[in-house]
């Protein structure tokens, strides 16, 4: 039965992910709008690249100079989408696609599969429910272990998805998942397929645990109140709402997430970023608290069709599972 719950999540996830995957590339997209404006220790002032300059500056009693470049109007989703389509084509709204499959196959087989186990352990005998704090337990537990399987799949995905948007003599330009994920081993050691797996492991625990509790709670108060039938009504309602409360507790680790595993660490050069923290830090005193909710809509809009065409996949597969 354990072995059933993780055939039905992956195939479910694998069609909700493909399904979705333009969305979620253009919320990477925005995600980095405005990134090149966060200070670079190596790169802020004037007196670290010129000695002459930096001594004329402190005689003149004058702070160190910083260049101020205006930032990029911020677009929305749909701009963004129409950018990508027009400097780009239509197959780059797929890019990445290869590694959102192994992402896919590695991170929500795991976490989806997890979670039925736990279900089925920690559920009621007589009523076969589980109390809403068990639900959220088993989801961060099975978020956490699931995102460490899938972290080197997803810094791919996020490479390359992102990779579009830099100059063409800056770009990576991966073959594939495998490409990827070989190139990283090699040039960056094998620790960079782990390159914010904090980060991943904290919001996968977020998600799963807002995303799978809140579907299935909510799925039970429908039913228990008789407002509607166990039906795609049901698991359309359901699912939309699971899909916004994991937006919304999601979406500032997401927007670190993508930024410290998208960041170029050149040789001999320090980091643009420390780390997750340090990341933050620098987001919001570069653009203000609220740049941890960019990509919102975009991530509502990836987040809400994911989560209806994940749970909606899921029901229609258990139902043709159910013999097995």
């Amino acid at each position: 039965m354990g072995l059933k719950g993780f055939v039905e999540g992956g195939i479910a996830s694998i069609v909700a992910g493909c399904s979705t995957h333009p969305l979620d590339l253009i919320k990477v997209r925005m995600q980095l709008q405005g990134e090149s404006h966060v200070p670079n220790p190596n790169h802020q002032h004037i007196h670290s690249l010129r000695p002459a300059l930096a001594f004329n500056a402190s005689t003149m009693a004058a702070p160190p100079t910083t260049l101020h470049i205006p930032p990029p109007p911020k677009v929305g989703p749909i701009s963004v989408g129409i950018k990508i389509f027009q400097t780009e084509g239509v197959a780059a709204l797929y890019s990445g696609v290869s590694a959102t499959v192994l992402r896919q196959t590695l991170y929500s087989t795991t976490r989806m599969g997890l979670y039925d186990i736990f279900k089925q352990k920690w559920s009621d005998p007589n009523s076969g429910s589980m109390p809403l704090g068990s639900k959220i337990a088993a989801g961060l537990i099975a978020g956490g272990i699931g995102a460490a399987v899938g972290n080197p799949a997803d810094v791919a995905m996020v490479r390359m998805q992102a990779d579009g948007r830099l100059p063409a003599s800056q770009r990576r330009n991966y073959k594939g998942v495998v490409d990827a994920i070989t190139r990283m081993a090699r040039q960056e050691g094998i620790t960079s397929l782990w390159r914010g797996s904090s980060l991943t492991v904290n919001r996968a625990m977020i998600v799963t645990a807002s995303q799978l509790a809140s579907y299935d709670q909510i799925k039970e108060v429908i039913l228990e109140k008789g407002v509607m039938k166990d039906g795609l009504g049901t698991h359309v309602t359901a699912s939309f709402a699971a899909g916004f409360v994991a937006s919304v507790a999601s979406n500032p680790i997401d927007v670190i997430k993508t930024r410290v595993m998208n960041m170029k660490v050149e040789p001999g050069m320090a980091a643009p970023y420390s780390g997750a923290l340090d990341c933050a830090l620098k987001t919001v005193r570069a653009e203000g608290p609220m740049a941890l909710y960019k990509g919102f809509i975009p991530t509502i809009s990836r987040q809400g069709p994911f989560t209806v065409v994940l749970f909606v996949t899921l029901e229609q597969v258990r139902k043709v599972l159910k013999d097995f």
